[in-house]
């Protein structure tokens, strides 16, 4: 299991969560350069749209953890709103409303953990 530790939540934004996703995944695909590139691809979309909805829509990132883990990469991203994500349909006049539908289909799992002070977000993307 690799664990790569993440800057402060607080102070985190998508970048920093792109950045912590890649060394991830570059220190576990070094070998697999071709499946490696659509993985990493995927995976950075992932982190990107998770910690973006945790900072637009619910009340903040409190938690940032993206690890190895039984052959799989886990991206977990924690919040203070204890409202799950939810599918909304697309309106051609405002931006966005596609990052829970993107998860969904980039990932081989992903979860919901609702507590009393927020979620935790956890996707899994298999590795190749």
């Amino acid at each position: 299991m690799t664990t790569h530790p993440a800057p402060d939540p607080q102070e985190m934004g998508c970048h920093d969560a792109r950045a912590e996703v890649r060394a991830v995944v570059e220190t576990a695909c070094r070998l697999r350069s071709g499946q490696a590139r659509r993985f990493r691809e995927d995976a950075l979309l992932v982190a990107s749209e998770l910690t973006s909805n945790a900072i637009l829509h619910g009340g903040g990132l409190t938690r940032f953890n993206a690890r190895i883990e039984d052959g799989s990469l886990l991206v977990q991203v924690s919040d203070h709103s204890t409202t799950a994500p939810h599918l909304v349909r697309h309106n051609p006049g405002l931006p966005g409303g596609f990052g829970w539908m993107i998860t969904q289909r980039l990932t081989s799992h992903v979860s919901v953990d609702i507590q009393p002070d927020g979620k935790t977000i956890t996707a899994v993307l298999a590795l190749p």
